[in-house]
Parts: structure tokens; sequence; C-alpha cells
């Protein structure tokens, strides 16, 4: 006797779903901005230059990983990352000079079910506070959704990190939840605060970053006039 006939509330079906489909590596072209599967041989000397603009550190406190002291321990590490299809790691590379500035990656790719998450994000000074970073995550969002298919994109972060809290909420993700100590890297605890975009959410979104990121949303020295959320609000 199926279910419904049992009184018993169940979940709306999902008609004629077929799965979404895994990304495979495609380049991710912006204004801004393009996003390249991570090859160490092409990005690895501009990221690990990049990154050694952040003097102390602090851009890595809340990565389970970093900072490197020098390129071979750098590349020891992403170089086996490089490889993997899950998570599957993008450099992220300013149009005007070519360089790669950081990197961001898909992980928990889940085709069954239409999941995939936004994570790994590495943000080298000359990326941060830049129209390039939010960009890069529209890019990511937009073929998560729209190429792939996909019916749920996921953000989760330390609970502790403000920053990744603060940037979630104002690229358009819903809070879910914060899974306590669910997590032990560099020996301390991590609850870990979870975000989630739908398919069902995207194209208002879309619509959102398509008139921030449009070019007369910038002044003569790059300067946003309105704000990502205005634009989500409007």
């Amino acid at each position: 006797m199926p279910l419904s006939d049992l009184g018993l509330p169940i979940g709306n079906p999902v008609a004629n779903w077929a799965g979404a489909l895994a990304p495979d590596g495609r380049v991710l072209e912006g204004r801004f901005c393009r996003l390249e599967r991570l090859d160490l041989s092409r990005h690895g000397a501009d990221l690990f230059e990049a990154y050694q603009a952040d003097a102390d550190g602090r851009n890595w406190t809340y990565l389970a990983y970093g900072p490197f002291a020098d390129p071979v321990a750098f590349e020891a590490f992403y170089g086996p990352m490089a490889a993997k299809q899950d998570p599957m790691f993008y450099a992220i590379l300013d149009r005007s000079s070519g360089k790669a500035v950081g990197v961001a990656s898909f992980l928990r790719i889940d085709p069954a079910n239409g999941s995939i998450e936004v994570g790994h994000i590495s943000y080298s000074p000359a990326l941060q506070r830049k129209p390039h970073a939010s960009e890069a995550m529209y890019l990511m969002m937009r073929h998560a959704f729209e190429d792939l298919g996909n019916r749920r994109y996921e953000w989760k972060c330390d609970d502790q990190n403000a920053a990744s809290r603060g940037a979630a909420t104002r690229l358009g993700f819903t809070y879910e939840g914060t899974f306590r100590q669910a997590v032990v890297y560099k020996g301390r605890n991590r609850d870990t605060a979870w975000f989630s975009i739908l398919e069902t959410e995207w194209l208002k979104l879309k619509s959102a970053f398509e008139a921030w990121l449009d070019p007369s949303n910038f002044d003569a020295e790059g300067r946003q006039v309105r704000r990502l959320e205005a634009c989500r609000a409007g």
C-alpha cells in the first residue's frame, strides 16, 4: 500500500529525475576572472607567490592545511589534490594579469541526489574584496545548476569563521544549522555551519549576480555602485 494511502507525510514527488552530471573540469569564463582546472605546472608558482602577501598566514586559519613554508610544501599538498575528481580544484585567474590568485573546489559531489558543495576556498590578498572573488563564486554556482543540473548547492564553514559566514549570506545562501563538534583539525574543535541554495532559488540569485556584475554597476575606479544584497532585494 502506498504511504500516501496510510496518511503519512512524505516528500513532494521529483518528476522525471534522472540525476545530475558530475563536473568535468571545463573552463569557466567571466569578465573579471577565469577558472581553470588546477594544474601546478601552470598555476603553482603564481599561486605560491600570491599567497606570500599573507605574511602571517591568517588566511589559512580555518582550513585544515597551510600555511606552506616553501614551494615544495605547497606542491606536496596541492599536487595530489589537483589530480582528484572529488574534490575538484580550480585555479582562479585574474583576467587582467593572467595570473592565478586563488583556488576553490567542488566537493561532496553527489550526482544521484543532485547535490554539490563549494569549498576549499583560498583567496590570496590579490583576490580578496575584488569583484573577481564574487564572480568566481557566481561562475561555479551557475555551472552547478545550469550545466550540471544540481538541485542543491552547499557551503560549509567553521562556525567561528565570521568572514566565511558573512560571505555565504552575502552570496545568497540560506543558513540551515550548525553541526556541533563535527571535526577536529589543527588540534581544535570545529562546529560546522551549513548553508545551501536550491535550484528553485537560482534564477532570482542569477539575476542579482548579473545586475551586480554588469559594467554599469562599477565606477571609473572599479568600485561597486550597488551592493550585491541590494541587487538581490531589488
